[in-house]
């Protein structure tokens, strides 16, 4: 499958692993590991932090959170589509700003949520801004109506 964006990397195939979760799993969290563990991203000049809790096997929240999906934290399951984008986040959040990438904040409880939206790929990566800003989530959106849901809240947003 080739990106419509060409700053973005190749997705990362568990078929490319054998079918073998563990070894998949190894090396889904060596590349976020080296891209927001053992650097130190920034959005827009600010520092990028991670959420670290609850540390399940020894990985950050904020990894289950980019490749798995669920409400409870302790029973996420995994979503190959967002483990398939795991070299994603770091090169979107690098690229703002960017045509490619519609951004926009939005109020939930009291904190402000940063959207950044890849349109053209169906890929969400959502920021939570504190002292500096923590990574929170990323996915891929399957359904046309929820890309058409981002597309209209990026237009409120925006006045459009």
């Amino acid at each position: 499958m080739e990106n419509s964006v060409n700053w973005l990397p190749e997705l990362e195939f568990f078929a490319s692993y054998d079918g073998d979760w563990e070894k998949y799993l190894h090396a889904l969290y060596a590349i976020f590991h080296a891209d927001f563990v053992a650097s130190k991203p920034s959005y827009q000049g600010v520092r990028l932090g991670l959420k670290r809790h609850p540390m399940i096997q020894g990985k950050e929240a904020t990894f289950w959170h980019i490749i798995s999906t669920g409400d409870n934290e302790e029973d996420r399951v995994p979503d190959f589509r967002r483990c398939e984008r795991i070299r994603w986040p770091k090169p979107l959040i690098e690229n703002v700003p960017n045509d490619d990438i519609k951004v926009w904040t939005e109020r939930r409880n009291s904190e402000d949520r940063i959207h950044l939206w890849l349109e053209s790929e169906g890929y969400l990566l959502v920021l939570n801004k504190r002292r500096d800003y923590l990574l929170w989530t990323a996915f891929y959106v399957e359904k046309q109506h929820q890309r058409d849901k981002y597309k209209k809240r990026w237009e409120r947003y925006k006045g459009i």
